[in-house]
């Protein structure tokens, strides 16, 4: 390995990436009966990468829902309605991934989402990083997108968002995504925003004064444009607080020690216990579930894991 050479860092969302396969895949239990098709999903997938040549990557996961916001905010996203079987595939999937020699962080003061914040940021430091590509389509974390070194790859559209990619998408820069969204509210987090303040007024107003602060209390002084703007500045009056709030549940925490040094993240291959693992996997057996159209394959995961 030639460390002196520019790094790609991978930083994997594993709780999107486990929903995603619940859903896409069809039911696949092993010899105990346990669901386990998202897990053989997300390892495939993650292995997938290994083999198209990721060289250092970790993958972040909620181990518990709830975290530090909750305390924050009453109505904050928690582990309610979440299915048993889907439910069941958390710690099994962090087990794995660990066994496969994949870094894992299962997070439960904070969220998945701090974690690769968090890591993204630190990598970062390393000149060795040439990149650090935070795998998520989590419009949270397009606040860590810091010019074309630190990236967002939604890895299903498989569209990348740098700096200007953010930009075109919300109409505002990385660091004003916490307000953006304390203004128009996050339906997945459970937080409601401000009324009125719809994506395109947000992104107007944000685009020129940045941060809530900043934002003149009349809108006379704002001279952007955007419907209703007397009405939206006097919720922002009567509101600011509460944006306020909204904005600390959706700044990400970037001072979470996760490593010490990005070689910590280099995969070095499957560790002893994974080859049992990986053959049980690979012995479940596919059944008809949920509305999935189509039986799907997921390669056998020991050989994804051995060859690359």
């Amino acid at each position: 390995m030639c460390w002196s050479c520019a790094l790609d860092i991978y930083l994997v969302d594993g709780t999107y990436e486990l929903f995603r396969h619940y859903y896409a895949l069809p039911s696949t239990k092993d010899s105990d009966g346990r669901e386990v098709a998202a897990v053989r999903g997300v390892l495939a997938s993650v292995l997938g990468m290994i083999k198209g040549g990721a060289t250092h990557i970790a993958v972040a996961t909620d181990h518990v829902i709830e975290s530090f916001r909750n305390e924050l905010w009453p109505g904050y996203k928690t582990g309610e309605g979440i299915e048993p079987d889907l439910w069941a595939q958390f710690p099994l999937l962090e087990d794995v991934l660990l066994a496969a020699g994949i870094i894992v962080w299962p997070m439960e003061e904070f969220e998945a989402d701090d974690a690769l914040a968090a890591a993204a940021v630190a990598a970062a430091r390393d000149a060795r990083v040439e990149r650090v590509i935070i795998c998520t389509p989590d419009k949270d974390l397009a606040q860590c997108v810091r010019g074309t070194r630190i990236v967002q790859l939604n890895r299903r559209t498989r569209v990348t968002l740098d700096e200007p990619g953010v930009i075109k998408k919300f109409g505002v820069p990385p660091v004003s995504i916490p307000d953006y969204l304390a203004l128009v509210g996050d339906a997945a987090d459970g937080y409601p925003g401000l009324t009125g303040w719809g994506a395109k007024s947000s992104a107007a107003v944000l685009a020129k004064f940045v941060h809530l602060e900043s934002i003149p209390l009349d809108s006379r002084e704002w001279r952007v444009n955007a419907a209703n703007a007397s009405a939206l500045a006097d919720t922002l009056s009567r509101e600011r607080e509460r944006a306020l709030l909204f904005r600390t549940l959706a700044t990400l925490r970037t001072d979470i020690a996760l490593f010490d040094d990005v070689d910590q993240l280099h995969w070095n291959g499957p560790t002893p216990p994974f080859a049992a693992l990986a053959a049980r996997l690979d012995a479940a057996r596919t059944e008809t579930r949920r509305t999935v159209p189509r039986r799907s394959r997921v390669a056998p995961i020991l050989g994804s894991a051995t060859r690359r």
